[in-house]
């Protein structure tokens, strides 16, 4: 490829320059509300004009710089065409070519991360917003509005059937991975193994941490293309759109204990002193599995924000409880990480349902 290509960024948003090799064109892909200065710096330093400003997606971690690009340079603003950010000017289709010194790019929509989500085909890379991340950092999650998992599903298999050489960008890097090829993806990437779309929409239900609220005013806030960098408080140091991301790095692969329905009615029953934390979402509460009484709720997807709420049970035994075991055991990894006695129900609610426990159905 005979266009320029860099990465900004130094945190986990990637944002990356497109510039032409012959004339003064270049692209931005995904840029950063707070770091635009940067951006508008290397432009000039370069002698370059910014042609396009391209979100992959409509994001909901970080604030999009577009529409304020877009003031300061009159670029297009570029998305795909079922995007909601209402001050987009450009709204392109997979049969949409981008053009660039002779060199096409095309656009393939990738839906399920969120309904807008598209990657970006150039002839030896792929560009691939929060569709695909690198390695165990998987894909980005599912659990947002408008987030779909059978459909990520779907937009995975149209990413395998690309040339296996094609090199890997993803939205987001938060553990210093390379980009690598897609061959290379379909070894290690978790969200690559081979598995049917039911299976798949089972795997990442267990995964999912639940939408933390910062992100769901994130969203709204980039579609109402804000230039505020104020108008949203956005946690720092968080992966929050990996579908495992409020994890740090020390602590994904740490170890819990775990313990059984039987086991845990009968420690209920002999009055032994637990905290029985729920860390599903609020509407799972009263729907079919409903929950055991007496539980406190936080859902996991807050955990790391909120752990302070749990302070006054530091010394006492933790149970972290959700549909079937994963989202409490990235619970109580968080919750060991900082220092917590915490033990996981295997099987979750469906387990304690299936062996006719006590639940109550209502809040």
């Amino acid at each position: 490829m005979d266009l320029r290509f860099s990465q900004f960024n130094s945190g986990g948003c990637q944002t990356y320059l497109v510039a032409s090799a012959t004339t003064d064109e270049a692209w931005l892909i995904d840029p950063v509300l707070n770091e635009i200065d940067s951006y508008l710096k290397l432009i000039d330093q370069q002698k370059l004009k910014l042609s396009k400003t391209i979100d992959t997606h409509t994001h909901a971690d970080h604030l999009s710089a577009s529409a304020k690009l877009r003031d300061l340079t009159e670029c297009a603003y570029v998305m795909h065409q079922s995007a909601q950010p209402k001050e987009v000017t450009d709204r392109l289709s997979t049969a949409t070519k981008l053009l660039m010194d002779g060199t096409t790019v095309k656009i393939l929509h990738t839906p399920g991360h969120t309904k807008d989500s598209m990657c970006l085909i150039f002839p030896d890379r792929i560009v691939t917003g929060d569709t695909l991340f690198l390695d165990d950092g998987g894909a980005g999650r599912d659990d947002l509005p408008g987030g779909d998992a059978a459909e990520h599903w779907e937009s995975l298999r149209r990413l395998q059937e690309l040339p296996d050489q094609m090199v890997v960008y993803p939205g987001h890097e938060y553990r210093s991975r390379k980009p690598s090829t897609l061959a290379d993806q379909k070894m290690r990437n978790p969200f690559f193994k081979h598995r049917t779309q039911s299976e798949y929409v089972r795997f990442v239900e267990e995964l999912k941490l639940g939408p933390a609220e910062w992100m769901k005013e994130v969203l709204k806030a980039n579609c109402a293309c804000t230039r505020d960098l104020k108008s949203v408080h956005i946690p720092q140091g968080v992966s929050a759109c990996e579908v495992q991301g409020t994890l740090p790095t020390c602590t994904s692969e740490k170890q819990v204990p775990f313990i059984s329905a039987h086991q845990l009615k009968e420690q209920i029953d002999t009055k032994q002193r637990l905290i029985l934390l729920d860390v599903r979402e609020v509407r799972e509460l009263t729907g079919e599995l409903g929950h055991l009484p007496g539980i406190k709720h936080i859902p996991v997807g807050s955990i790391s924000e909120r752990v302070a709420e749990l302070d006054e049970h530091r010394g006492e035994h933790i149970i972290t409880i959700c549909k079937m075991g994963g989202r409490a055991t990235t619970a109580a990894r968080i919750l060991s990480e900082a220092g917590f006695t915490v033990t996981v129900l295997t099987g979750g609610m469906i387990e304690w349902n299936e062996l006719g426990l006590p639940v109550k159905r209502h809040l």
